[in-house]
C-alpha cells in the first residue's frame, strides 16, 4: 500500500493510545484500516457521511483461518447495528489450511477443468471444501482439548481428595484417632506382606516383621520373634497395635495432651505437603512420556489413569508410614508452643520461661527443588544433595 500510495492505518492491539482514534476514523469515506485478528474485536465502527449509501464497511480477508469462528469475527466487523456492509475472503492453495486438507484434490480438479493458476475461483464447491477443511481442523483441536482435559481430570480428582483431607486436618481439634488409624494401616500392610496366604505359617518371615516394627514404632528389643510365633496375622496386628497405643499414651502423659495435639497436626501436615509435592513432580514426569505407550498398542490415557492411581495410593502409603514413624519415635520437647501458625514457626522458651532474643537472619542462596544441583552432578537438586 505504501508503494501504491494508498493512505492506511494499522490496528494491531499494540498502540493502545492511538487505537480509539484509528477505530473512530475507520468508517470514514476512503479510509483503509489494516487489522489483526485481535485488534478491534467487538468494536462498532461508526460509518461516516455518505458511506452507507456506497455499501458501508467492506472487509477483505487475506486468508481463511483454521476456525470458522475467527472468520465470522472478521466478517462481523462490517454490517453491525443494522448498517450495510460486505466481506470478501481471498486464499491460496499454498495457505496452511489448504495444504493440510484438500489442496491437492482441488488443484487436480482445476487441472481437469483446464483452469490456470491465475484464474480466480468462485464456486460453492470450493467454499464447501474450505469449510470441510476447517471442520476437520476444529475437530482435531477439539479432540486435543478433550484429551488435555481428561489428563487434567486425573490430577484434579487427586487434588480434591488431598485438599479435602488437609482441610479436615486443619479443622480437627484432635488428630489422635487419625494418627492411630494411619499406624494401623502401616502395621497391617507390614504383617500381611510377610504372612502371605499362599505360604504355610512355618515359612512366614516373622523376623522381618519384628525388624520393621522395632525400626518404625519401637526400639530394638521391644518386640521379639518369640511373641509372634504361633499367632495368626490378625493376632500379630492386634499385639503390635496394643504396644503402639501403650507407648503412645505414655508419650502423651509425659508431654501433655495440648502439646501432643499440636505435635500430631504438625507431623501430619508436614508429611502430606512434602509427599504431595513429590507426587506432583512424579505425575508431571509420567505425563511427559506417556504418549510413547501408543507405540506398544496401549491407550496412553488409560495407562496414565491406571499408573497415576497406583502412584497416588503409593503416596498415601508413604504419608501414613512417615506419620507413623515420626509420631512414635520423634522427640517431643516439652514447652514448645506454635505461635505463628501461618508461617509454621515454633518458639521454644528458655529455662527462665522467657522468649529467646531474635538472631540476625543470614541470607543464603536458596536452591530450588528442580534446579540443577550446585555440586556439579548434573542432576536435579531434589534427586541429589536435596534428598532428605
Amino acid at each position: 500500500m505504501k508503494k501504491n500510495g494508498i493512505p492506511h492505518k494499522v490496528l494491531n492491539a499494540k498502540h493502545h493510545a492511538q487505537e480509539a482514534e484509528i477505530i473512530s476514523l475507520a468508517g470514514q469515506r476512503g479510509a483503509v484500516t489494516i487489522a489483526t485478528n485481535m485488534a478491534g474485536r467487538g468494536t462498532d465502527i461508526v460509518l461516516g457521511e455518505g458511506v452507507a449509501e456506497l455499501g458501508g464497511l467492506h472487509i477483505l480477508g487475506t486468508e481463511r483461518h483454521e476456525s470458522r469462528r475467527i472468520d465470522n469475527q472478521l466478517r462481523g466487523r462490517a454490517g453491525r447495528q443494522g448498517d450495510p456492509g460486505s466481506s470478501q475472503f481471498y486464499l491460496s492453495m499454498e495457505d496452511e489450511l489448504m495444504r493440510r486438507f484438500g489442496s491437492e484434490n482441488i488443484m487436480g480438479m482445476m487441472e481437469r477443468l483446464g483452469m490456470d493458476d491465475d484464474q480466480p475461483i468462485e464456486s460453492k464447491m470450493i467454499t464447501r471444501a474450505v469449510e470441510q477443511a476447517q471442520k476437520r481442523v476444529e475437530g482435531q483441536n477439539f479432540d486435543a482439548r478433550s484429551w488435555v482435559l481428561q489428563y487434567d481430570d486425573v490430577m484434579n480428582q487427586q487434588r480434591e481428595i488431598i485438599y479435602k483431607q488437609r482441610k479436615e486436618v486443619l479443622e480437627l481439634d484432635s488428630l489422635r484417632e487419625v494418627v492411630l488409624k494411619m499406624v494401623q494401616s502401616v502395621v497391617e500392610r507390614a504383617v500381611n506382606m510377610h504372612t502371605p496366604e499362599s505360604e504355610i505359617p512355618e515359612d512366614w518371615d516373622l523376623q522381618a516383621i519384628v525388624d520393621y516394627a522395632n525400626g518404625t514404632f519401637f526400639y530394638e528389643g521391644t518386640l521379639t520373634e518369640q511373641e509372634l510365633k504361633g499367632k495368626e496375622p490378625e493376632e500379630m496386628i492386634e499385639l503390635i497395635l496394643d504396644q503402639v497405643k501403650s507407648i503412645y499414651d505414655r508419650r502423651e502423659e509425659e508431654v501433655g495432651s495440648e502439646i501432643m495435639r499440636e505435635f500430631e497436626k504438625v507431623v501430619v501436615l508436614r508429611a502430606v505437603d512434602s509427599k504431595w509435592m513429590d507426587h506432583i513432580d512424579a505425575m508431571d514426569q509420567l505425563r511427559q512420556g506417556i504418549h510413547l505407550r501408543a507405540y506398544a498398542q496401549t491407550n496412553p490415557l488409560q495407562a496414565y489413569q491406571f499408573e497415576g492411581f497406583e502412584m497416588f495410593h503409593g503416596m498415601i502409603e508413604a504419608i501414613e508410614e512417615e506419620v507413623a514413624t515420626y509420631s512414635m519415635k520423634a522427640q517431643i520437647t516439652p514447652g514448645v508452643q506454635r505461635e505463628k501458625v501461618a508461617e509454621g514457626e515454633a518458639v521454644i522458651p528458655n529455662s527462665n520461661g522467657e522468649k529467646p532474643k531474635k538472631k540476625p537472619v543470614r541470607r543464603e542462596v536458596k536452591v530450588g527443588r528442580n534446579d540443577v544441583c550446585p555440586c556439579g552432578s548434573g542432576k536435579k537438586y531434589k534427586n541429589c544433595c536435596g534428598v532428605n
